[in-house]
């Protein structure tokens, strides 16, 4: 069984603080906790939540309605209260109307020996109070979250959180809760996800334009930098973040950035200049809904074939992903390994939502394990940076060593000179092209889950892959067949076998975040499907386990 709270106020009220905080106390008593956010592009005011939803099995998805919502202000009780579960309950930080159980959680934590900082204690003791598990196990992880500030403010928050549950006592059990069970204790979010892979791969230099939502990124690898030995840079603007990413790989240096769609557009030129002189750039970019500055603080899955077609003239580069926050560790890896061993742009696609999605989970390797560069020591007086290949790929060498590294970002020949012979241009321009067979023939194929059999098949990409996999589940329990094909890379597609993979299928539904179903075009457009349903959604919220099945039901 599951559970959903929804927590929501303005921003500044600690929305988020409160939600981070209830996360990781259900993970420290084992449940399986999945949150989601949404948020207003203004840093006071505004309609917020987080809701974080509960089980005692792992969960995929996030929830339309709210078993529990605590209301922060008067526009989250009045906007949301229609959005709570028949029998759900409402606790609002206030004078309490009618079947809503009311209280001032600031107050509360003055009266309890804290301060009004401490409010979120209140409410976390009142939620635990109200779902009937054990507070002191709550108590036991305040002492473990507040550990560095020592005993008196550990005490006061417990303080807190017990007043909290004191004074719900008389609607405990009212709620029927999920119980503990073999929930993992360990807690991550897409940003650090991501993050953590790069750095345990073995990124050695970030450069980027701070662009909501992909800041996270940058803002956990500027954390973890002095222990993974990373240089952060905040750059004055994208076209400078990936320039610097270009001259810090053509110096050896694994590198990457992190930016939005609307920084993207700005990084085309020296994403063109990566293909031309043939560097592993690594670009995070985390999707959110446009054109412009559309919903900056919103989901969406609109810069598929951006990507893709993205700079002027034709060069390949590898475009992943990733549906979990455990693709988006291993992505990392696998781009920035792509990426320098056929010496092209590798693209990450993270949104908001899995960006900014909390869950529990194994805990992911934190050991340094840095990627193979591809490198040769091999150089001397012959070497040439672009070395004519039959598979495209020439011996990489960095300035310093015994080769003379010449590259330009004009046409050149094989030793890195710029030239316009044109028998030349056109060996470059094959040589560059041939990597993408390579490429291909590396691609992560595409995930099936459900019925092999399967006369439905959903198709997604990305963050999907969450919502669709708890449709399939619950297709499964009421007895029909059901499968996904997940997509984990994006590009370059190997037709044949993602043809094989779809098969003869009564019905296939191709599920995106987008209005024109971008990822269907791509599947047409290389041959791998003929024609399918979309399933589209581009208000700038994610899809959820439930609204698919009721999309895909007959």
């Amino acid at each position: 069984m599951d559970l959903n709270i929804r927590i929501a106020g303005e921003a500044g009220q600690g929305v988020q603080t409160a939600g981070d905080l209830l996360v990781e106390a259900f993970a420290s008593i084992k449940l399986h906790a999945f949150s989601t956010q949404s948020y207003m592009s203004r840093i006071r005011g505004g309609l917020n939540w987080y809701d974080i939803r509960l089980s005692d099995a792992e969960l995929w998805s996030g929830c339309e309605q709210a078993d529990l919502l605590v209301a922060l202000t008067p526009e989250a009780l009045e906007e949301l209260r229609p959005q709570v579960a028949e029998g759900g309950l409402i606790l609002y930080d206030g004078e309490a109307p009618d079947g809503v159980v009311g209280m001032h959680f600031d107050d509360l934590a003055k009266e309890a020996g804290g301060n009004a900082i401490m409010g979120n204690a209140v409410a976390a003791g009142a939620v635990f109070g109200l779902l009937g598990y054990d507070l002191e196990q709550l108590v036991d992880y305040l002492g473990v979250l507040f550990g560095r500030k020592g005993p008196e403010v550990i005490a006061q928050n417990a303080a807190c959180a017990r007043r909290g549950a004191e004074l719900v006592t008389a609607h405990a059990g009212r709620l029927t809760a999920p119980q503990p069970s073999d929930g993992p204790q360990f807690v991550t979010d897409g940003a650090s996800a991501f993050g953590l892979g790069a750095c345990t791969a073995g990124v050695k230099f970030v450069s980027s334009y701070p662009m909501s939502p992909s800041t996270g990124v940058l803002n956990f690898m500027a954390g973890m930098s002095e222990r993974y030995g990373v240089l952060v840079e905040q750059a004055e603007d994208e076209i400078a973040a990936l320039n610097m990413v270009c001259g810090a790989t053509y110096a050896g240096v694994p590198a990457m950035t992190t930016t939005s769609g609307g920084g993207f557009a700005l990084m085309v030129e020296a994403l063109s200049l990566a293909g031309m002189l043939e560097l592993p750039v690594l670009v995070l970019l985390a999707q959110r809904p446009g054109p412009a500055t559309g919903l900056p603080t919103r989901t969406g899955q609109e810069d598929l074939q951006l990507t893709i077609h993205a700079g002027h003239g034709e060069f390949p580069r590898a475009i992943y992903a990733p549906g979990t926050l455990s693709q988006a560790y291993a992505l990392a890896r696998e781009a920035l390994t792509m990426a320098h061993r056929y010496q092209s742009p590798a693209i990450v696609l993270m949104d908001q939502y899995l960006i900014d999605m909390h869950r529990n989970l194994p805990p992911l390797d934190e050991a340094y394990r840095p990627i193979d560069r591809a490198l040769t020591s091999d150089g001397g007086p012959d070497y040439r940076r672009y070395a004519l290949t039959d598979s495209g790929v020439s011996p990489r060498a960095i300035p310093g060593g015994e080769a003379f590294v010449v590259c330009d970002s004009d046409e050149h020949t094989e030793d890195g000179h710029l030239t316009e012979d044109l028998h030349v241009r056109v060996a470059m321009v094959d040589k560059r092209l041939r990597k993408e067979e390579g490429l291909r023939s590396e691609c992560l194929p595409p995930e099936l889950y459900g019925p092999a059999d399967a006369e439905t098949l959903l198709l997604c990409w990305g963050s999907t892959y969450g919502p669709c996999r708890e449709a399939i589940d619950t297709f499964a329990a009421a007895g029909q067949s059901v499968a996904m094909l997940h997509f984990p890379q994006v590009w370059p597609l190997p037709a044949e076998a993602v043809r094989a993979a779809i098969g003869e299928r009564r019905r296939v539904i191709c599920i995106e975040g987008n209005a024109r179903g971008q990822f269907a075009s791509v599947l047409r457009e290389s041959g791998a499907l003929s024609a399918c349903e979309l399933l589209t959604r581009y208000d700038g919220m994610p899809f959820t386990g439930q609204e698919i099945v009721r999309r895909v039901s007959p």
